[in-house]
């Protein structure tokens, strides 16, 4: 049994494939709640030269470049995801698009007005360089702003299903767990919403603001599905402000 990384799950092309599929399904958790609480976040991006980590399909990028940004870079790892994102950013001439690892690229210092990741630093065991190279990579008061994966839901790791409970164990044991999904098992880094606090704030950031992503009925045409994310939290997001 293969267990793998962020990148390599999604450069298994059955994965990929049963990833797309999944995205694509109108209620899916990404769109209805994860989506419009980072949009939230967001604010004014006009004119902000924008570095994408874990950028995926880069449909957060054309988003962003729509909304007037001054240029978008994503990086990410899968070259599936690479080779996406290119297609999906052809008619945008400030955007570009690169095949690294968040572990080993290193962006240019203070060239960012905004740092992004979405759903993408759960994958990493070194969180701590990672927050230090976006510092570096943004301006003075230049913004980071991320979501991952809710510590209740990495605590729990159940296999992919219409869940209808939920087992929170060894929530303060940091590391990486299992977990199958989408046809494969891919590895996931557990962290305390604590944790991911202290790393911000070591890492030479202002906290701004802390979400858990409240589902808003609006976004949910069934009442069944709006019901049931309301009973846990999928998703946590945080945006900080680069000190002086």
């Amino acid at each position: 049994m293969k267990i793998s990384t962020g990148a390599e799950f999604y450069d298994n092309d059955e994965a990929f494939l049963a990833y797309t599929k999944h995205r694509q399904q109108k209620e899916n958790a990404n769109d209805t709640i994860e989506k419009p609480a980072i949009l939230q976040l967001l604010g004014d991006v006009k004119d902000a030269n924008v570095l994408d980590l874990g950028c995926g399909n880069a449909g957060f990028g054309a988003v962003l470049l729509k909304q007037g940004c001054f240029s978008y870079t994503g990086v990410d790892g899968s070259i599936n995801m690479i080779n996406a994102a290119q297609q999906q950013l052809l008619n945008y001439p400030n955007a570009r698009v690169l095949h690294e690892s968040m572990e080993h690229y290193t962006p240019p210092r203070t060239e960012y007005d905004l740092v992004t990741a979405r759903l993408s630093l759960h994958y990493m065991e070194d969180l701590a360089s990672i927050f230090i190279k976006v510092n570096q990579a943004l301006k003075p008061e230049g913004r980071f702003i991320f979501s991952v994966e809710h510590p209740v839901i990495t605590s729990t790791l159940q296999p992919s299903a219409l869940r209808t409970n939920w087992t929170v164990d060894n929530y303060f044991s940091m590391g990486f767990r299992q977990q199958h999904w989408m046809g494969g098992y891919v590895q996931k880094y557990h962290r305390t919403l604590e944790e991911y606090f202290s790393l911000m704030q070591q890492s030479g950031f202002t906290i701004t603001n802390l979400k858990e992503a409240c589902p808003q009925q609006e976004h949910f045409d069934n009442v069944e599905t709006y019901e049931r994310r309301m009973r846990i939290p999928l998703f946590l997001l945080m945006s900080g402000v680069k000190n002086r």
